[in-house]
This record gives C-alpha cells, structure tokens and sequence, in this order.
C-alpha cells in the first residue's frame, strides 16, 4: 500500500510543512484539490448522497501547478498530484504547458488527477455550458497526450481546432505523467477505464470492490486489462485490519489527512508513519 497526503485537509500555511514532513517520513505522494472559481450561490457535493458543497465559497484557492512546483524545489522525493485538476475548464494548451512544467521541475514526480468537476455554477462563471463538461475533458486529455508524445500535432475537434504545431520539452515520465480519473459515476469510471488509475471517493472497501468490479470490465472492453492501473481513494484505516480490508479491495493507495486541526497535522503524519509505514 502507498500512502500520499492530502493537502486540502490542512490551512495552506502548513502545506510547505506538511509536504516537506511527508518526504522525510516516507509518505509516497501529495495531494493538491483544486478549483478556478468559487461561485457564490453554489449546490451540488462531489459525494455520492450529499448535496451540500463541501467548501464555502470563500476558500482560499492557489493555481495548482504554480503550488506543487513551490513544494517540489523543497522536496526530493515525494511525488506531487492534483486530486483533481479541473483540466476541461482550460485550453489543453495551457493544461498540458503545466503538467509539463511541473514534471520538468520535479524531475518526474507529477501525478495527473483529473475530473470533468460537479460545481456546474464554476462552468458557468467561466462561460461554458457545464453539460460538455465530459466531452471538453475527453477531448482536451487527448490534445495533452499528444502534445506530450508527438513531435508535431494538429488538431480538429468539437471544442478546440488549430494547426500544425510543436510543443517543447517534452515531460520527462515517459510516454507522459500517469493520468488519473477522478469520481465515482459511471462516466468518470469509463473515463478512468481508459486511462493510467481511478481516484475514488467512495468512503468504504466494500463500495470500492463493487466500482473496481465495474472498472475491470470496462477496462477489458477497452483493451487495456494487461497494462498498469493504480487505485487511488482517500480514507485513514484505523488499525491493521482496516488496512487489510483496504488492500483486499483492490486499492494500491489511500490519501490520508490524519489529524482534526491544521496546526496537528505533521505530528499527526508522523504517528500515522510511525503505524502504518515501513
């Protein structure tokens, strides 16, 4: 089992901190959540059953990849993810210029979490109508993947069109940063299905059992059954058994946020470590 970090679970001012604990202690990643725009009158929860916005509209937001290149040049090792990246809001352009960037400056260590996104009030703030928000995801990974692997692309779609052009450097992960889709409908498992992980938000082992048995089957349909695919969902196991149940589910990491106050949190990943890492 991997063990990574969510940063949203603590005050920004501590994710420095709380990134720089995580690499020494061995944690194997962070995470980063992220949004562009807070509407004021919001509804709708990324959680199955809820329909309250987990957030006010006032939380504080950073530009995702600017933040983890900051995190990066004070770590060495720990990997930097988005949990996730609003990547159909932006031009694929602009997306795939950062996750490159960041993938530059970590010397390999990004981590792609991406979701179509359940604030339809954000889309609409920015001007897209949130009902092409899958098909804009779709299509724009497919620019990015080309972008990071074809030395020239051009690109004629149903929501982004232009010319031939090249796009330098390259990511240093080859053939690019693992891409991971985030969410539980059946739309982002077929999504996820054709990518490199899933990152779940379902709260117990039995419900990622019963998603992970939907994803095989949409991965075989896709052919993708025989290469690498990592499972990603965000829970603290409270003891050993906990964990086993985890790990019988079929997931290969959980991202933690062990601690209830901000100003506890690298104590609290330090008895977490003590616990639950080799």
């Amino acid at each position: 089992m991997k063990f990574g970090v969510a940063l949203s679970g603590c005050h920004p001012a501590l994710h420095l901190d709380v990134a720089v604990a995580a690499d020494e202690l061995g944690y194997e990643s962070v995470w980063m959540a992220e949004h562009l725009v807070f509407p004021v009158d919001m509804s709708g929860s990324p959680h199955p059953g809820e329909d309250l916005p987990p957030v006010p509209p006032s939380t504080p937001v950073f530009d995702a990849f600017a933040w983890l290149a900051h995190l990066a040049a004070k770590t060495e090792r720990v990997r930097l993810g988005t949990n996730v990246y609003l990547l159909g809001l932006r031009h694929p352009f602009a997306a795939a210029r950062a996750v490159q960037t960041l993938d530059q400056v970590s010397n390999g260590r990004s981590l792609l979490g991406v979701g179509a996104g359940w604030l339809r009030q954000e889309w609409m703030a920015a001007g897209l109508d949130p009902a092409t928000r899958g098909r804009r995801l779709d299509e724009a990974l497919a620019v990015c993947r080309r972008l990071w692997t074809e030395e020239v692309i051009e690109h004629h779609g149903e929501f982004f069109e232009f010319g031939p052009v090249m796009f330098e450097p390259k990511p240093v992960q080859k053939p690019h940063p693992p891409i991971h889709v985030g969410g539980d409908s059946d739309a982002a498992l077929r999504r996820a299905a054709r990518h490199d992980g899933w990152y779940g938000l379902q709260a117990t082992p039995e419900g990622v059992a019963g998603a992970l048995a939907r994803l095989r089957e949409m991965r075989r349909a896709a052919g993708r059954d025989a290469e690498p695919f990592e499972v990603t969902v965000g829970a603290v196991p409270h003891d050993s058994g906990d964990l086993a149940r985890w790990e019988e589910a079929g997931v290969d990491r959980l991202v933690v946020s062990p601690w209830t106050r901000s100003r506890e949190a690298v104590e609290a990943l330090r008895r977490f470590a003590d616990r639950f890492l080799d």
